[in-house]
């Protein structure tokens, strides 16, 4: 597990990049994530539907290269929707939180005066996340509806946001160049006739 937690925003050229991520959530991740099991061609859908020049996506990654967490903020008129998932393996490392607050920043950017977050009263990962961010949370028939009140942008929520970005890209091209380095060490330790 890292030590600091570094995001990054995806691009639209890493749809697939995301979809993948999102395909390799489980049945019962599935369901908690959006409110029903959605099967693959229906999850390949909703990637397909994001509109990178509107929404943002945020993730982490592994030192693999490997999107472990993400974050969906969808524009809407008055307010952001949120969505976020972690590989099972990363749960409880902070990931969900980090992606919160990256998302957060952002929709205040946007001049968001709200941010919202949908999901069933059971996923005790969200409803933590939410309490933690200070979101207001109603909850009925199984389901939660959490509300948080952004304060205006200001230049210090604008700086952060550009240094989380470069932070990000940095982080992912060292990660890149380390996961090259690895690969032709391996290649090289090969012994002739092995492969």
């Amino acid at each position: 597990m890292p030590t600091q937690i570094i995001t990054r925003e995806l691009g639209r050229l890493e749809r697939d990049t995301f979809e993948r991520h999102l395909l390799a959530l489980d049945d019962e991740d599935r369901r908690l994530r959006f409110g029903i099991v959605l099967p693959d061609q229906a999850i390949r859908d909703y990637v397909a539907r994001i509109r990178f020049e509107r929404d943002a996506v945020f993730g982490v990654f592994d030192d693999e290269l490997c999107l472990i967490g993400a974050a969906h903020l969808a524009r809407c008129d008055a307010h952001a929707k949120l969505g976020i998932s972690v590989l099972p393996a990363w749960r409880g490392a902070g990931v969900g939180t980090v992606l919160l607050a990256r998302s957060h920043t952002h929709a205040r950017n946007w001049g968001i005066r709200r941010l919202f977050m949908h999901c069933l009263t059971e996923n005790a990962a969200m409803v933590h996340l939410a309490r933690k961010e200070g979101m207001s949370i109603s909850a009925s028939s199984g389901e939660a509806d959490a509300w948080l009140e952004l304060p205006p942008a200001d230049a210090s929520s604008f700086t952060n946001a550009v240094l989380a970005e470069h932070v990000g890209r940095f982080d992912y091209a060292l990660k890149s160049q380390r996961r090259a380095a690895r690969r032709i060490v391996a290649a090289l330790l090969v012994k002739p006739g092995a492969a």
